[in-house]
């Protein structure tokens, strides 16, 4: 099924507000780019009708564009929100990027967060049948995006739009300008991860944080297997515990992935 063909779908399931495009329109969402506050946006316009491709497209973009001005808003973090657009339809969708990359503001004219407090808890969600065809829809998403950004030391907020919709702004400190040292030794190298501890990371990052059952579960291994790579995961400093045997990312395990994904 195509983007298009999805939204009118949902359009015709919910039939709670306008038609957010012609149903017949690619979907469009505009990227904007601010080297300076003082200065106008370099604009780019995305438009797709696969929804994983034209949401892994977007992601990708906004996170290239993110780093190169030394961001360090991180890639599972950004595509998180960027999924969340379908609630919207993608109405006049646009991804702001500010502050040298450690800002992105994410802004629709959907229909909106009621309840934005139970909005950023895990379980609660707006998914309806036709949206769980292309996202998991457990009201996971921004719980998960939050709790990845606090590790950083960074926000994730959510607010009412100017007339309609909902805005999501992800935020974090500039880096510290390291200190030049005189005989700096040869670059730390990536952590040796195995295919099937990478499959556990991208679990982890997915779910926020999880456990050896849940891990064994979904990758179809014992429960033997999952608590031995989550030690040796744990002893990487890739993931932490979070009581009740779960194992959440550390700073380094996002940034490990942030490479994966950007290598």
């Amino acid at each position: 099924m195509s983007l298009r063909e999805l939204i009118a779908r949902l359009i015709e399931e919910r039939r709670t507000s306008p038609p957010p495009l012609d149903a017949a329109e690619e979907p469009e969402v505009r990227l904007a780019i601010y080297d300076s506050p003082v200065a106008e946006p370099q604009v780019i316009s995305l438009r797709g009708d696969d929804f994983q491709a034209f949401v892994g497209e977007l992601a990708a973009r906004t996170y290239a564009v993110s780093r190169e001005r030394g961001g360090r808003v991180p890639y599972v973090v950004i595509r998180e929100i960027v999924e969340n657009l379908i609630h919207a339809y993608f109405r006049n969708a646009t991804v702001t990027v500010l502050d040298d990359g450690n800002t992105i503001r994410i802004s629709d004219q959907g229909p909106g967060i009621t309840d934005k407090h139970r909005a950023l808890q895990p379980g609660f969600s707006t998914a309806t049948a036709e949206m769980r065809r292309v996202i998991r829809g457990v009201g996971s998403g921004l719980a998960v995006a939050r709790e990845q950004m606090s590790f950083l030391g960074g926000t994730l907020t959510l607010e009412d739009n100017l007339d309609r919709g909902t805005v999501v702004t992800l935020s974090v400190q500039r880096e510290a300008p390291r200190a030049p040292v005189a005989a700096e030794g040869p670059a730390r190298p990536r952590p040796a991860v195995t295919p099937r501890q990478k499959k556990v990371l991208l679990l982890i990052a997915e779910l926020g944080a999880a456990g050896p059952t849940t891990i064994a579960k979904e990758l179809d291994i014992s429960h033997s297997t999952a608590y031995r790579e989550l030690q040796a995961l744990q002893a990487l400093t890739l993931v932490n515990g979070k009581g009740q045997g779960k194992r959440t990312l550390t700073e380094e395990g996002i940034a490990y992935l942030d490479e994966v994904f950007k290598s």
